[in-house]
């Protein structure tokens, strides 16, 4: 169904002079709507990093879009190939990665990320995240009841284990030039923290 092994990245070169770049790539996490596609290509871009976007990946891999996984294998099937496709990208090139809102609750894919990866947490509150998403019909998840009643259940449930990341940081309601300049400073202090260390 989900052949993880396509696609190797090529590395790209840092371009931006001055700027931190970790040994790593760098994941983005947290709840759909939160902008870690929106600001991890724009920190990609500033670290001269490629930007790959996890659920492009698994469609890719499987031939069909992501609410057509859901609907003809299911959840555990979809969670099953995300977890390969994540493990074959932290194997690969550096790059600046967006995964999808449920790959960081897999414990296997959040090892792999703390072993291999720069975690960081976009986390935004109720109200932004269901302004992003309500013009949006590609979240399975969010097509079973309520949107608001759904994100808040799913808030309970993951901030928790989304606070496991290496940074957090607040995905506000500004200009997403503004979030990810804020998401490259929270990135450059914890790279500074750590040679000290």
């Amino acid at each position: 169904m989900i052949d993880a092994s396509q696609n190797e990245l090529p590395e790209a070169p840092a371009v931006a002079v001055g700027l931190p770049l970790p040994d790593r790539s760098i994941v983005m996490v947290g709840l759909m709507g939160a902008g870690k596609t929106a600001i991890g290509k724009r920190l990609a871009a500033s670290l001269g990093l490629p930007f790959v976007d996890t659920d492009k990946e698994i469609e890719q891999a499987a031939g069909c879009s992501i609410p057509e996984i859901f609907q003809r294998y299911g959840e555990p099937a979809f969670r099953d190939g995300e977890r390969r496709v994540i493990a074959r990208l932290l194997a690969g090139h550096r790059c600046v990665l967006a995964t999808g809102g449920g790959a960081f609750m897999d414990p296997e894919t959040r090892a792999a990320i703390r072993a291999k990866g720069l975690s960081i947490w976009l986390k935004a509150d109720l109200d932004t995240l269901v302004r992003r998403t309500a013009r949006r019909t590609n979240r399975p998840l969010l097509n079973s009841g309520e949107p608001r009643e759904i994100l808040s259940n799913l808030m309970k449930v993951r901030y928790p284990v989304y606070a496991e990341a290496d940074i957090h940081v607040q995905s506000l309601e500004a200009p997403a030039d503004e979030t990810a300049a804020r998401v490259l400073d929270a990135v450059r202090r914890h790279l500074d923290a750590s040679r000290r260390a």
